[in-house]
């Protein structure tokens, strides 16, 4: 009887120069790769259906499973990253303290994150102060959410949502991941909480002072 992966499906044997050529592409991606990606790359040189990509995926994952560096997924993407647990050893690659955000843009995306979609005005009025020009500028530079829609009233409002990148950089597999919260009406708790997922960020980037 053939093993069964990890998508609950029948597992053939890789080729091993289809296997190197798939890990090497995970490895070297600047951004997590999805199966369907992968194929299309390969399409030229392997006779590849998204179902073979993912079977050979499958196998990579277990054989990284108790490695400190393990292939995960993230919002039906793949990437590599190192193990969670070995945060405090990484962190010792960089002389830089880890990166901070202000209160002020933590807040505010800790508001969209948790009562999207949301305009800028519901977000000042949970707040009670106006939002900085430049908090939104540097959470749309980051790709931590982008514009969806415009509220049909005077203006015609932006609506703000968090994005695929946003889960992937927190290491959420979906919103449902982020801490629940029963009523969100405590803006300190919501930003500590969110402040929490930043932990496991590993990432030599600059400070960033928006306030």
């Amino acid at each position: 009887m053939k093993p069964i992966d990890a998508f609950g499906e029948s597992v053939d044997t890789p080729d091993l120069q289809l296997k190197k050529v798939i890990e090497a592409l995970l490895f070297a991606a600047d951004k997590p790769l999805t199966p369907e990606r992968i194929a299309e790359l390969l399409v030229d040189d392997f006779n590849l259906s998204k179902h073979k990509v993912k079977q050979v995926i499958a196998i990579l994952v277990d054989e990284y499973q108790d490695r400190g560096v393990q292939l995960v997924e993230h919002v039906g993407a793949f990437r590599f990253q190192t193990d969670t647990d070995l945060t405090d050893w990484v962190q010792l690659l960089w002389e830089e303290k880890p990166q901070k955000y202000s209160r002020a843009l933590l807040e505010t995306l800790a508001l969209i994150a948790y009562r999207q979609p949301i305009t800028r005005g519901d977000i000042e009025e949970v707040r009670g102060v106006a939002v900085s020009s430049s908090i939104i500028k540097t959470l749309q530079e980051r790709d931590w959410v982008r514009v969806v829609g415009h509220r049909e009233v005077p203006g015609r409002p932006a609506i703000y949502a968090t994005t695929k990148d946003f889960l992937r950089y927190f290491n959420l597999s979906s919103l449902e991941a982020l801490p629940t919260l029963s009523e969100i009406r405590d803006i300190d708790l919501i930003s500590s909480e969110l402040m929490s997922q930043l932990e496991f960020d590993t990432s030599p980037e600059e400070t960033t002072n928006t306030d």
